[in-house]
């Protein structure tokens, strides 16, 4: 018999499968969602429906082995769960906080891990107290084990992924907070594509970025390691008080360009001056 919980979870699956559609950071049968039901079970999406169009009937009940418990039920008794359920299974092992994941397609930050531009920067105040550092992992095959060796030491100490020419994976202590996260990663990844094709890149000052990890510690967002990744990226203090001078080069938590991508500056310079071309500007 299905438990209060578990209907609500089903209902919410559907809302946010619905505006993961809508706001274009899935189409077609991309993305998942999962959360946990009680200390032994998951629910999740099944493969091959779109997510924009989900009913209730369609999650499935796992183990934290990815056995299924419970599948959909009525026209939906034969579905089978997401391909990337081991991806799920890895961040729920590795970070026993966590409630749910979310895993998406948004466009930008797809385009941005393709160019070799990181996520990992201080431009916006939301970012670094909702998500902190965003780092990118090295490519993987969708669904594949290597997928998940590439995401389990990152998920460890981070809310928000980038998934090297896959897309996102957020977590968070509801589905509704995994979905907010990725919203904000999107958003973060189009400010910072907009910001390539005007040729600039201006992150906050260390001083800025130290008020707002006050912020995020008092909200409980913060993890044990941060600091230290905030002080290589973004020249903050030491937890210590030790001063870093900014590097504001995060590529040793985001991957690297290939040597035949265009480094960040020949890319800005590149798109602005395709910017200005079709503008018509001098």
């Amino acid at each position: 018999m299905m438990r209060e919980n578990e209907q609500e979870l089903r209902q919410t699956f559907v809302k946010i499968g619905r505006l993961m559609y809508e706001k274009g950071f899935i189409l077609a049968s991309d993305g998942n969602i999962s959360a946990r039901l009680g200390s032994d079970r998951l629910l999740i999406t099944p493969a091959d429906l779109h997510k924009g169009m989900l009913e209730p009937e369609q999650m499935l009940v796992v183990d934290l082995e990815g056995n299924v418990v419970r599948g959909g039920y009525g026209r939906s008794a034969n579905l089978k769960p997401t391909s990337e359920l081991p991806m799920h299974l890895e961040a729920y092992r590795q970070r026993p906080d966590i409630q749910a994941v979310v895993h998406a397609h948004p466009p930008h930050t797809v385009a941005l891990s393709i160019a070799g531009v990181p996520m990992a920067r201080c431009l916006l105040p939301e970012v670094i107290v909702m998500l902190g550092i965003v780092p990118t992992t090295e490519y993987a095959t969708p669904s594949s084990v290597e997928n998940v060796q590439a995401i389990r030491e990152l998920i460890r100490n981070h809310d928000g992924l980038v998934l090297q020419r896959h897309g996102s994976l957020t977590v968070g202590n509801s589905p509704l907070q995994a979905f907010m996260r990725l919203e904000t990663l999107e958003q973060n990844a189009r400010i910072g594509f907009m910001l390539a094709q005007l040729g600039v890149d201006n992150p906050l000052p260390p001083h800025e970025v130290e008020k707002l990890l006050t912020i995020r510690d008092h909200k409980g967002y913060s993890h044990a390691t941060e600091r230290q990744e905030f002080c290589q990226v973004c020249g903050t203090r030491h937890a210590s008080g030790a001063a870093h001078l900014p590097t504001l080069q995060p590529q040793d938590t985001a991957v690297s360009p290939s040597p035949s991508s265009l480094n960040q500056t020949e890319l800005r310079k590149l798109v602005a001056q395709v910017v200005q071309k079709t503008l018509g500007t001098p």
